[in-house]
């Protein structure tokens, strides 16, 4: 048995009619008919009620036919996808924390991909902690993070180090002050930290802000998202330090607040495997440099001219 018996088979149970299926595939009745015989002999059953006007499937044939459709559509995709990957150059698998998606990151896909259309590029949402040992493992080639972490087979770069801004309920007596806020002014109030885990993630960064003061928030709430840290600060139940990039996010019941602790700040790192010198990594590390060169311009007050300037850790 082979693709073109199933092939055969199926379009004879669509026309249910030799003669219209030999004509749909292009052969003669008889051919066909022999196909359909082999095909019966070699499951030692019938397929179809030969007798009947119009032709019908038996129940052993109407079992088999719902396998076959569904076996073909699988070889049909299969021979697609081959294709189509024939066609492209080569795969960028990239992880990516979901605070960078507010960032500058989806305008340097787009770039990446105006430079290099035949490179599949794939997107893959992961902690850092996870980019880390799927950099180690192959599953990626380079990771878009925020927390620093040492391995000596992970090449790091700080990219940024984009400040935090205070999330904040709209009517929280904290969203009437105009001006910075500190971190000082947030500890008498609950505070909402991201991710749950893995850790170390974010949510022990912002703790050690607050420890390195001497500060203690009034309670922690951990979750697992940031936009439901979000959803949790518009429905009253804390404050919450996010990247700047975040207040686009918007929502009519949280106000954002930039600090006056001048380290208040969240990284974003790029690692790839050590010694990696593949040209799309060369590309997209260069395209990184002209990215944010583009948004000193646009933006000169949001601090990307700290972006490529800092050194490889």
């Amino acid at each position: 048995m082979d693709f073109r018996h199933l092939r055969y088979f199926v379009t004879v149970a669509d026309e249910r009619n030799f003669t219209r299926a030999a004509e749909r595939l292009h052969i003669s009745q008889p051919p066909l008919s022999r196909q359909i015989q082999q095909l019966e002999d070699e499951l030692g059953l019938q397929l179809f009620e030969r007798d009947a006007r119009p032709l019908r499937l038996t129940e052993a044939g109407r079992f088999f036919y719902a396998r076959a459709v569904r076996l073909l559509e699988q070889a049909e995709e299969a021979i697609a996808t081959t294709r189509r990957l024939a066609h492209l150059d080569r795969r960028l698998l990239i992880g990516f924390v979901p605070s960078t998606m507010y960032g500058a990151l989806p305008r340097l896909m787009r770039m990446f991909r105006s430079a290099r259309p035949h490179t599949e590029v794939m997107l893959l949402e992961m902690s850092t902690v996870e980019q880390i040992e799927a950099l180690k493992a192959g599953r990626i080639d380079v990771g878009f993070g925020r927390v620093r972490l040492d391995d000596p087979a992970v090449q790091r770069e700080v990219l940024r180090e984009e400040p935090l801004v205070l999330a904040i309920p709209a009517d929280h007596p904290l969203a009437r002050e105009r001006g910075p806020l500190s971190l000082a002014a947030a500890a008498p109030y609950p505070l909402l930290i991201y991710p749950r885990s893995p850790r170390p993630s974010c949510a022990d960064q912002v703790l050690s802000m607050f420890r390195d003061r001497s500060l203690e928030p009034l309670t922690v709430h951990e979750v697992q998202e940031l936009q439901t840290a979000v959803g949790l600060v518009a429905s009253g139940m804390g404050l919450c330090l996010v990247p700047s990039g975040i207040q686009q996010l918007r929502r009519d019941e949280v106000v954002y607040r930039p600090l006056t602790d001048a380290d208040a700040t969240s990284p974003v790192i790029m690692s790839r495997r050590l010694h990696d010198g593949s040209e799309d990594i060369v590309l997209l590390r260069a395209l990184i440099d002209e990215l944010y060169r583009q948004l000193v311009s646009e933006r000169p007050h949001e601090g990307y001219e700290r972006a490529g300037m800092l050194p490889q850790c």
